[in-house]
């Protein structure tokens, strides 16, 4: 059942038509966005996902997806292709441009549990907008992270949604998150969003997932350098030629070497290609305690 624990009511060289597109262009780029700058909310969760069996293993291989769902506009068939091929029964799930509504139809689909927390209402489609993370495992804690800096022409703040699982005897942190574009602010800036996340996940003792829509290519070398590693570096061009949707682990394996990889056939669901990959919990140790 979705549940909402709150909510916001809140030149002469150019052809005529040309002229016209790139005014309606710069428009809706400065149009003003509604940022949802509490972090208790707007806040929505659904419990989707069976019951894990007591017999269940306790280090079970773990199928990581992401995927940026254009503003959450074409939810049916994001539907087919998450329950298709190589993304065909994932375990967590990380959403980029979601509303309420989309997290919650794809969840019921695939059977997970969610947490979603949006970042502002968008001009653009004037519906809720911010990443999620959906689970086969249980959810037993989540929260919103604000990311510094606004955009240039319209100051829209983006968050991470970071949620606490508990995959058989480990409970692993997970966070969906969606960087700045680099028409909105700089590599440099960009480069402190997701500086904000490793920073929020340094004292957690237990594994580390960090996967979405970073808007650069070069921002994994950041994730590198504090530990992470980057499962999806090869993958390849994930929207236009542009290499932006990746994973990044801290403290689980992968399970092979060819257990990673991009879907290319997306029937016309985005404007991106989800990524995915397997990987193996930590062998032993301590579970992480929930802060």
């Amino acid at each position: 059942m979705k549940k909402q624990s709150s909510r916001y009511t809140w030149s002469p060289r150019f052809a005529p038509g040309a002229f016209a597109l790139g005014a309606g262009l710069l428009l809706a780029g400065c149009a003003p966005v509604t940022n949802l700058l509490n972090l208790a909310g707007p806040r929505f969760e659904g419990h989707y996902a069976p019951r894990v069996p007591p017999a269940a293993p306790a280090r079970p291989p773990i199928r990581l997806v992401t995927f940026n769902i254009k503003f959450a506009r074409e939810i049916d068939r994001a539907i087919q292709v998450l329950q298709k091929d190589s993304l065909r029964g994932a375990d967590i799930l990380t959403l980029q441009e979601m509303d309420e509504d989309g997290v919650d139809r794809i969840a019921r689909a695939l059977g997970l549990n969610y947490a979603y927390y949006p970042a502002s209402i968008h001009p653009t489609s004037g519906k809720y907008f911010g990443p999620a993370v959906l689970s086969r495992w249980p959810i037993e804690r989540s929260w919103k992270l604000l990311l510094p800096h606004g955009g240039w022409t319209r100051g829209q703040r983006r968050t991470a949604t970071a949620a606490i699982l508990r995959v058989g005897q480990t409970r692993l942190l997970v966070y969906a998150v969606h960087l700045e574009t680099p028409v909105q602010i700089s590599e440099a800036e960009r480069r402190d969003q997701v500086m904000a996340v490793v920073t929020d996940a340094a004292d957690y003792r237990g594994p580390v997932v960090i996967a979405g829509d970073f808007n650069s290519e070069g921002i994994g070398g950041v994730l590198r350098e504090q530990g992470y590693t980057w499962l999806t570096q090869h993958v390849g061009p994930t929207v236009s030629w542009f290499s932006w949707d990746h994973i990044f682990v801290r403290g689980v394996s992968r399970a092979a070497p060819a257990s990673v990889g991009m879907v290319r056939k997306i029937r016309g669901a985005s404007d991106h290609h989800p990524v995915w990959s397997v990987v193996i919990p930590p062998r032993s140790g301590p579970v992480a305690a929930v802060p």
